[in-house]
């Protein structure tokens, strides 16, 4: 398990991910949604009890089931619609600040 472990930590990009467990994918899809699918995909490994997996092909599996299903969300629909991030679950991305919370947030001048 420990290599499969050193594998998946050499892996820094979408492309990465989705060449090493062998999932086809659209580069316009990635280009588009490569954040939103791996911040998905490790929501997904989270909701999953992965942690009492030993056998890596066991564990291998499931990972490409989880990214499979986290790319399979970005094919059919948008980030916006997907709201992975923050940004877009705030008010449809919309951010509302105060003026007097801007006015807050200014250092304070001495008059002089």
């Amino acid at each position: 398990m420990e290599n499969f472990l050193q594998q998946l930590k050499a892996l820094s990009s979408a492309e990465d991910f989705l060449h090493y467990f062998g999932v086809p994918f659209d580069q316009q899809v990635i280009n588009v949604s490569r954040l939103h699918i791996l911040k998905r995909f490790f929501q997904y490994l989270r909701q999953q009890n992965l942690m009492e997996q030993t056998d890596e092909l066991g564990l291998f599996i499931q990972y490409r089931e989880q990214l499979v299903k986290a790319y399979a969300d970005f094919v059919t629909s948008t980030p916006a619609q997907e709201k992975v991030f923050k940004v877009f679950q705030d008010v449809d991305g919309r951010q509302h600040v105060t003026l007097d919370s801007l006015k807050a947030s200014l250092p304070h001048r001495a008059v002089a």
